[in-house]
């Protein structure tokens, strides 16, 4: 029998033949990724890995329209489209690199139509190949990316190369089916982070507007800008910038965000932003997010109707109701939960809501303050928190400094705590200035409050009037706090929060200087993305010699699940919950060779 020119040539092909495919899987993982990316394009890369490892669709490219592209001489576009992404990561290529044909290409742009090419050589050409190919015999599957649904305006191309030799003819018109659904995918993301870009532009040009105005009428008063506000303590730089900056966002209504370490003193400066406004005489009304669950928040906040749920003896006034003309100030914004975020978006954006168990709509005027020690950025990128509701939290963010920033107010600030300790036991003691210096130097990793924390223990352990300096906790090795500062690594961090440096910062031992550095811990199993199907595998990485039990656990587990999968990264990578890229990572991580049957 006589072979056709896309059958496989020799037995070693037919074997090949019977390679697994997950079409559904792609789909859902490449949506998962996509939709929950703050960057869609950036994240193709691990896209277009999906498809390699779940449809063997090799080298896939994503192209763009490149809207600096130079004209020739007789006016036509010299490079119309860029290579925007590519198994290897994304990039912002020339056409030339040949990650998808050029006249193909053009010809998607141009006509908005998919092109599927069953032998490129033949069809394209020889320089259609792409560069790093094992052989010639590929095909080709190109779909077009619209700026929306039905439109016939072309903004990219999506495309994947498909070999031959692995019997993959019969499965092209799978293949453009999967890559159709991408593309799709693809679209809803841009046109989402287009509309949140263009609600933020708005945003951010209605808060520079206010800002604007404000430091028009705040420069015809600098004595009143210099004066220092009540319960602000400091004269260092630092906490100049920020009081300075309260001063201007006060007066307006637009949303305040306070970023900061844990014990920065955020509710203070939410009180602050209250009393410099014009609602200072109407009421301030705090929530602390996370010590509620997300009904008891929600019945907080809300409100409810008498009977709407077992425990509802009467009606209850929420406290937006209770901050209306007022400033309703959310802490630790950053811990509501997904459901909870979409409510709580809903009176943000119209200024109404219903009482738990309720249909009455009721409309309110809240200045919102909101505060957190969390990165939202990384949590909108994760998914954890919803970008529109970023976008209305974050008109004006005023990042709070650590202490370790500002030292030169730690004296005064010591003061001020000692005077309070004096006050309410009834005691006069006082520190000598090599305690007061001693205090200086610390780092203070959980700030202001474990300063007035650091005072209040050493005034009250103390056996005289006087307070020196061997006395202090960190002088005794006693200070819980130096313990956990050294503790921390990598993003498992017990103190700090959003301002927390990645490496701890050396703090004061009773012996012999300072402690050294600890450094940060391993990632994880979803680092960075595995090379692609073309390109030659990594070489392991040797595991080290002083591997914890956790790490030796996750290794065991590892084999366990490649031996279940017979040694198939997509099979394991379903087995553990992760995505295949995260599973080749895991393999070199733990320096765990590939075994092939």
């Amino acid at each position: 029998m006589i072979s056709t020119p896309f059958e496989p040539r020799h037995p070693q092909a037919a074997g090949r033949q019977q390679i697994e495919r997950f079409p559904l899987n792609t789909v859902c993982e490449a949506a998962k990724i996509l939709t929950g990316a703050s960057d869609p394009i950036a994240a193709m890369p691990s896209v277009l890995n999906v498809l390699s490892s779940f449809m063997g669709l090799r080298m896939g490219a994503l192209a763009l329209l490149d809207d600096k592209s130079r004209t020739a001489g007789d006016g036509k576009p010299v490079n119309p489209f860029v290579i925007a992404a590519t198994t290897h990561g994304a990039t912002c290529a020339p056409p030339e690199i040949r990650a998808l044909p050029i006249r193909a290409t053009r010809q998607v742009f141009r006509t908005g139509v998919a092109l599927v090419s069953r032998n490129v050589r033949d069809e394209l050409g020889e320089a259609a190949i792409p560069p790093g190919a094992p052989h010639d015999r590929l095909a080709l599957i190109a779909v077009p990316i619209r700026e929306q649904n039905h439109s016939p305006y072309v903004i990219g191309v999506l495309g994947a190369w498909r070999d031959l030799e692995e019997g993959g003819l019969r499965y092209l018109e799978e293949d453009q089916r999967v890559l159709t659904m991408v593309a799709a995918i693809l679209e809803q993301s841009i046109k989402f982070r287009r509309l949140v870009a263009r609600d933020r532009e708005r945003l951010m040009e209605e808060a520079r507007q206010a800002l604007h105005s404000v430091s028009e009428t705040a420069a015809d008063d600098c004595r009143l800008r210099d004066q220092p506000i009540k319960g602000i303590i400091g004269d260092s730089p630092a906490i100049k910038a920020v009081t300075a900056q309260i001063r201007k966002v006060a007066r307006t209504n637009t949303p305040v965000l306070l970023r900061g370490e844990s014990g920065t003193g955020k509710e203070l400066f939410a009180k602050a932003v209250h009393a410099l406004s014009d609602r200072r005489d109407r009421p301030f009304v705090k929530v602390n997010c996370a010590a509620l669950s997300q009904s008891l928040l929600e019945s907080e906040l809300f409100g409810h109707e008498k009977g709407s749920f077992t425990g509802a003896i009467a009606q209850k006034k929420g406290r937006f109701e209770l901050a209306d003309t007022g400033t309703l100030f959310l802490d630790e914004i950053g811990e509501i939960g997904p459901e909870f975020q979409a409510k709580l978006l809903r009176i943000l954006q119209e200024g109404e809501f219903e009482r738990v168990g309720g249909a009455k709509t009721l409309k309110v005027d809240v200045r919102l303050v909101t505060a957190t020690n969390r990165d939202l950025e990384a949590a909108v990128a994760r998914g954890d928190f919803r970008a529109d509701l970023y976008f209305r939290i974050c008109v004006v963010p005023i990042v709070l400094p650590p202490l370790r920033e500002r030292l030169e107010d730690v004296p005064r600030l010591a003061q001020v705590f000692l005077d309070r300790f004096n006050a309410q036991n009834g005691m006069e003691k006082r520190m000598t200035p090599a305690a007061m210096a001693a205090l200086a130097r610390c780092q203070f990793p959980g700030n202001v409050r474990e300063l007035e924390n650091c005072v209040s223990r050493v005034a009250a352990l103390s056996s005289g009037s006087e307070i020196d300096e061997r006395e202090l906790a960190c002088m005794q090795g006693t200070c819980l706090s130096a313990e956990l500062w050294r503790m921390q690594s990598g993003d498992r961090s017990p103190i700090g929060g959003l301002g927390a440096v990645r490496m701890p910062l050396p703090v004061i031992d009773s012996g012999a200087g300072q402690r050294p550095p600890v450094p940060p811990a391993p990632p994880g199993f979803g680092e960075p993305a595995s090379p692609s199907a073309f390109a030659p595998p990594a070489t392991p990485a040797s595991p080290t010699t002083d591997e914890s039990d956790d790490t030796g656990d996750e290794r065991a587990r590892l084999i366990d699940a490649m031996e279940r999968a017979g040694w198939v990264q997509a099979k394991a990578a379903r087995l553990l919950g992760l995505t295949p890229r995260q599973i080749g990572y895991a393999l070199r991580k733990h320096g765990i060779e590939l075994r092939k049957f």
